[in-house]
């Protein structure tokens, strides 16, 4: 566990375990490196080092007024990786932090960057427009906000429910999904979760993803209520030159934490690192 100072002075939290090639995880919203415990263990068990940190605004990293806009996150990651001095990094990325990845490559280019993974992921766009009708409309993130706004708590509480697929028949979530997304989600803070639903909601990031000159790994649910598949991966694949995509039949967008998604997505992380 470490803490590094960015170029504005936050502090961000980052946890690193194991030795080998760097691996490093990018949360989603309203997580933080917590959510990717499973992933961190399976990787540095395999002989790979495994870096996990909180985005400012959540979990123990700096909780600053500005600076929740995705040039500013990737910025952040920047600081991280010099501080740390990695190279040959694999980036992995979900939902907002695949956007992140996104920008974080196209700021600062794959020089220090073998290999990058966008689970559940964000790009190109996530907010419905004239040119991407896939998307979300925008009310639902007016709600989300006002959600945020009016009792937090139990906001988040509820939101777990189609995040990890709770409500449909047959789920595999379990209610210690539900209770662990509730509890990083109440670590972010207010201004930070209000903010980023605007950043995740507006920022395209096709410009991005055309600099992506590595071999990189989408893997998404078909069944993701939050990040729908046709307006993000199916695009992405289509950008990405050396791109594959993997759909997972049926699954939610918490596939990193659900039994039985993340130990397929795992083995399936593990195989890309090895390939």
């Amino acid at each position: 566990m470490g803490i590094v100072k960015t170029r504005d002075g936050n502090e961000i939290y980052y946890r690193d375990w194991g030795r080998g090639q760097p691996v490093i995880f990018i949360h989603g919203w309203p997580l933080n490196g917590d959510a990717w415990e499973d992933q961190m263990k399976a990787v540095a068990d395999a002989g790979y080092r495994a870096i996990a940190h909180d985005r400012r605004g959540h979990g123990r990293s700096s909780h600053p007024w500005e600076g929740y806009d995705f040039d500013t996150f990737a910025d952040d990651l920047n600081d991280l990786i010099d501080a740390l001095g990695v190279w040959d990094v694999v980036l992995v990325g979900h939902s907002m932090g695949g956007g992140e990845l996104a920008r974080y490559i196209g700021r600062h280019g794959t020089g220090l960057v073998s290999k990058a993974v966008l689970l559940s992921a964000i790009p190109p766009l996530l907010m419905r427009t004239d040119a991407n009708p896939e998307g979300v409309p925008a009310q639902v993130f007016e709600d989300i906000k006002q959600g945020i706004l009016t009792e937090r708590s139990q906001f988040w509480k509820d939101a777990s429910e189609s995040f990890f697929g709770a409500n449909r028949p047959g789920s595999r979530a379990t209610q210690g999904n539900r209770d662990a997304f509730w509890f990083m989600a109440m670590q972010e803070s207010v201004k930070a979760g209000v903010d980023c639903v605007t950043a995740f909601a507006e920022t395209d990031f096709t410009e991005d993803l055309r600099r992506f000159d590595i071999p990189t790994l989408i893997v998404h649910g078909d069944d993701d209520q939050i990040v729908p598949i046709d307006a993000t991966a199916r695009k992405s694949v289509e950008m990405i030159p050396n791109a594959t995509l993997k759909v997972y039949e049926g699954s939610s967008h918490g596939i990193a934490l659900v039994p039985g998604d993340k130990e397929r997505f795992n083995q399936d992380l593990l195989d890309f690192l090895r390939g």
